[in-house]
């Protein structure tokens, strides 16, 4: 039950949960356009970075004891240490090309869907998710930074199923599809590993919240109505059955309401028309 706040003689409820829109107005300055982009673009920055220094992931990395030994750069850095996986040479190279186009589009369209602001808080929330993961959990996930490329996709997708990715520059795909295969692999990790659950939760705590949720939510809702509509339409018919038939001419009240039925010497029921002598 919703407590209540006594004040004089009344009983008061206390004041809603703040908006969207009241949170917009009041931290509107964290607003920050193509969150995604630049996201995307320090990735490559690290990419190119580790042709001329290799130990670079290694440098950036998650490192609890040495983040509070002093390091506290590496709680942020550690999101592009992922570049590192990405190797030197050709598909590499084409591989970090490709996350930056496909980092773009999504960039684009999160922010036409849901705006600049929403789009900052999804990217935000999805940072300091795995900055609690990495501190709360025994074990450190090494290159975690991916993790935020795959809510935005899960983000991208919910909002835009029907979106076709031409795979393998070949294979024309629904964007939904792609981020099926993707929820089962991480139904796989997780089941092979239960230790990962929380850590994924906290991950892609920022899909749920703004995308899972209420695609959820609008899912159920569009379900209600067309139960509704369904109940409704057989009450209708129900309702549109003819109660009274000519037995001649197979008239009812229906398809002529002045119509007049009586029950013949027969026990068949006739129009005043073709009531039988």
């Amino acid at each position: 039950m919703m407590e209540l706040v006594k004040r004089g003689n009344f009983a008061e409820a206390p004041p809603p949960m703040i908006s969207l829109g009241q949170l917009e107005r009041r931290l509107g300055w964290l607003a920050f356009p193509g969150f995604l982009r630049f996201y995307a673009l320090f990735q490559a920055l690290v990419y190119l970075l580790q042709w001329v220094s290799p130990d670079i992931g290694r440098m950036l990395d998650f490192d609890r004891g040495r983040i509070l030994g002093g390091e506290v750069w590496r709680v942020v850095t550690f999101l592009f240490s992922a570049a590192t996986l990405f190797s030197t040479r050709m598909m590499g190279m084409l591989a970090m090309v490709f996350l930056v186009m496909i980092s773009f589009m999504m960039s684009n369209a999160l922010e036409d869907a849901w705006g600049v602001f929403k789009t900052t808080l999804f990217m935000l929330l999805g940072m300091v998710g795995l900055i609690v993961a990495n501190f709360l959990m025994p074990q450190v996930m090494p290159y975690c930074g991916l993790l935020l490329y795959g809510s935005a996709f899960f983000a991208f997708a919910t909002l835009y199923p029907k979106v076709e990715f031409l795979l393998f520059l070949i294979l024309p795909v629904q964007v939904r599809f792609l981020a099926w295969i993707q929820a089962a692999g991480l139904v796989l990790a997780m089941l092979s590993d239960l230790r990962l659950v929380p850590f994924f939760l906290l991950g892609y705590g920022n899909y749920l919240i703004f995308a899972g949720i209420p695609a959820l939510r609008g899912t159920a809702r569009v379900m209600e109505a067309a139960h509704r509509r369904k109940i409704f339409g057989s009450a209708k018919a129900v309702e549109t059955v003819a109660f009274h038939s000519c037995e001649q001419c197979d008239r009812t009240e229906i398809t002529d309401p002045g119509l007049e039925f009586r029950v013949g010497s027969d026990g068949n029921e006739y129009c005043a028309d073709h009531l039988p002598q």
